[in-house]
């Protein structure tokens, strides 16, 4: 891991890898403005043993053995599961090979790890949920006296414009609303990273490029992951290049310029018959409520991969 600045933000990156999952792990192993205090995994691009098992391989791939992973969620707040394998394959993330998992997931669950870090941390703890939300639902819904031990949560969901998983909804936000909307209504301050912001972060060919010239493993993984996804984008949503969304929450945790945002009242649709899990974003202020999340809506494209990337170089090249 990078040598920490005296001001890293404490992080916990709750995910379900996932190839793009398995790039934000890496930038936030890589860079010295966060501390990775935990890897907190959950059900969503696949079931939660497999993301488990992907979590604990991409940081042994980044060299890194010290960050505790607990599995979380096996589904929902409410219903059956519903995964995302059909984009990411079955393991949650085919394509290239891994390496052998070199620790053991902790023997806790993930609300339990993450209680048990936000009780040490010496300073609140930012969350980065890259997955369905449950796990964090699952935490303030549990331990709401833990929640001014929370400096924010910013979270990859929904949308101000239409969805992917369904036309009104993305995956994550439709994997588990009432999760989303239980942490909407929290109280905890909120980043939302929403697809019309991480439409914008595609991995290009020139991006692939720069990550395939790396002269590491770590760069020719990473090219690989994009290419097993972009292979998924466009067969199912004729997308020329893949969106790689869960790096967007970890980036703007260590640069805040990167992403202009607005502060909006957002809520999260739980009955609709053909809008479950739709995120509704009140831009124009038609509720008159109080607004709750700063909802990120448009990304500095080439300073993003230029961190992004800049950032998986240098881990692969660290002594």
């Amino acid at each position: 891991m990078a040598t920490r600045d005296a001001a890293a933000v404490p992080l916990i990156v709750d995910c379900d890898p996932g190839h793009d999952d398995a790039m934000a792990l890496l930038l936030a192993v890589a860079s010295p403005k966060v501390d990775l205090l935990a890897v907190t995994t959950t059900f969503g691009n696949c079931a939660v043993e497999d993301a488990t098992r992907n979590a604990v391989r991409i940081l042994t791939l980044a060299g890194v053995r010290d960050v505790p992973v607990a599995a979380g969620a096996q589904g929902p707040w409410q219903g059956p599961a519903e995964l995302g394998n059909y984009v990411h394959g079955v393991s949650g993330l085919d394509g290239p090979d891994m390496p052998d998992p070199g620790f053991s997931a902790v023997d806790v669950s993930a609300v339990e790890l993450m209680v048990d870090v936000l009780q040490k941390a010496v300073r609140p703890v930012t969350i980065s949920a890259t997955g369905p939300i449950t796990n964090v639902a699952r935490l303030l819904d549990q331990h709401g006296d833990l929640k001014p031990r929370i400096a924010e949560i910013v979270f990859m969901g929904g949308s101000t414009e239409r969805g992917n998983h369904t036309p009104a909804a993305e995956f994550n936000a439709y994997a588990d609303p009432e999760s989303l909307q239980l942490v909407l209504n929290s109280g905890v301050p909120l980043r939302m990273v929403g697809l019309n912001l991480t439409h914008q972060a595609l991995a290009t060919e020139q991006v692939v490029d720069r990550l395939r010239a790396m002269n590491h493993a770590i760069g020719r993984t990473a090219a690989a992951w994009m290419g097993f996804f972009g292979s998924s984008y466009r067969a199912i949503w004729e997308f020329d290049a893949p969106p790689v969304h869960d790096p967007c929450t970890v980036a703007w945790v260590i640069d805040p310029e990167l992403v202009t945002a607005r502060d909006f009242f957002v809520a999260v649709e739980t009955q609709g018959e053909w809008t479950r899990g739709a995120t509704v974003v009140d831009i124009y202020n038609r509720y008159q409520r109080t607004p709750n999340v700063a909802v990120g809506l448009r990304l500095d494209v080439l300073a993003y991969w230029d961190l992004v990337l800049s950032h998986i170089d240098r881990l692969g090249v660290a002594p």
